[in-house]
């Protein structure tokens, strides 16, 4: 179990730090960490936000454990050294094309969303995002019209293989769960989308068992407020996915809750928050550490087939939580610190 730690910036080393902590206490059988540079911190010793040690340790280790990247302080750099292209890069060198989002409101937090708890206590679903298609990797640039003013643009785009891919990642992952696969896209303005479902509805052919249902992105996000129960599965695009997910993580209490995992082929994967560096409170000791924690969950499941310690951290974090181990963001006062104090404590 050789596993790639890679913090990266602001509130990244510190969450790390309690996730490592509950995965030593797991007394896991041949598990190796090794720590390595990524973001805003690689760019200062190295020049670059996702140096080659880097790749080379992500290519050697059977799985990534990656905290956050992002720093205000690089903003001026040039768009391909900027800390947040280290996802991107990562992504792309290892194929991961897969991402897992899963949301699900934990037993007495229902109080803590901004949903009605009647409503909140529902949610139970999972995002599936294509990674490495979309606005993210198409063509982009800046450039002089005839009439003399700047024009920005970003190419969306997918192939056929792409959206093939991806859709069968979903229809398995609904497999698993209730059987429902909502696909999520704009088909009626992007020709994109048009090829999105279409393809959907092909490989939908292929699962029988499980019922798919088509929804524009706009619908989608009003759904997520109004009514988040009905969902079970959701498949969608690169940006899409970004942004419901997001939308999806408020809905349960706090973006600090969400892990998520970013898979290929095979049984390598990266595994993170889907929160950012939040430069505003790196350093302080106040962020919530669940998402990483739970992220490290991911990985025993996704990475290593262990189901049954992936189970006990997160029955250790529902324990918690439900204790009252809340910080900041979701209205509590413990740290960084006392949360993961709270989760090895549950874990027994």
């Amino acid at each position: 179990m050789k596993i790639a730690v890679l913090p990266g910036d602001g509130i990244g080393p510190e969450i790390m730090a309690e996730a490592v902590r509950v995965l030593k206490a797991l007394d896991l059988p041949g598990l190796e960490l090794h720590d390595g540079l990524v973001g805003a911190a690689a760019w200062r010793v190295c020049g670059h936000p996702l140096p080659p040690k880097t790749l080379a340790l992500m290519h050697d280790c059977d799985a990534i454990l990656f905290g956050a990247v992002g720093d205000p302080e690089c903003d001026s750099l040039p768009r391909h050294l900027r800390p947040e292209q280290a996802v991107l890069g990562m992504r792309k060198e290892l194929g991961l094309f897969a991402n897992l989002r899963p949301a699900k409101v934990f037993p007495g937090l229902e109080e803590r969303s901004s949903l009605r708890p009647e409503v909140a206590g529902a949610i139970d679903l999972i995002i599936v995002r294509e990674l490495n298609g979309d606005v993210y990797f198409g063509e982009k640039g800046m450039r002089t019209t005839a009439s003399g003013e700047r024009e920005g643009y970003d190419i969306m785009s997918y192939s056929e293989s792409e959206v093939r891919r991806i859709a069968d990642v979903a229809f398995r992952t609904a497999q698993g769960r209730s059987g429902r696969l909502c696909s999520v896209d704009k088909a009626n303005v992007l020709e994109t989308s048009q090829l999105w479902r279409d393809v959907m509805i092909e490989v939908a052919a292929g699962y029988p068992e499980v019922t798919l249902d088509h929804m524009y992105v706009d619908n989608a996000a009003m759904q997520l407020v109004r009514e988040p129960g009905r969902f079970d599965t959701i498949v969608t695009g690169n940006l899409f996915g970004d942004i419901l997910s997001d939308q999806a993580s408020m809905c349960v209490g706090s973006i600090g809750l969400l892990a998520s995992a970013s898979l290929g082929e095979g049984s390598k994967g990266a595994y993170e928050p889907i929160h950012g560096s939040a430069p505003d409170i790196a350093g302080r000791g106040l962020a919530n550490p669940v998402a990483m924690i739970l992220s490290a969950a991911m990985m025993l499941r996704h990475s290593f087939a262990r189901e049954a310690d992936a189970a006990r951290i997160e029955a250790a974090v529902a324990d918690a939580l439900n204790a009252g181990a809340l910080g900041g963001d979701l209205g509590g006062t413990m740290g960084t610190r006392e949360i993961g104090d709270a989760v090895l404590a549950a874990l027994g």
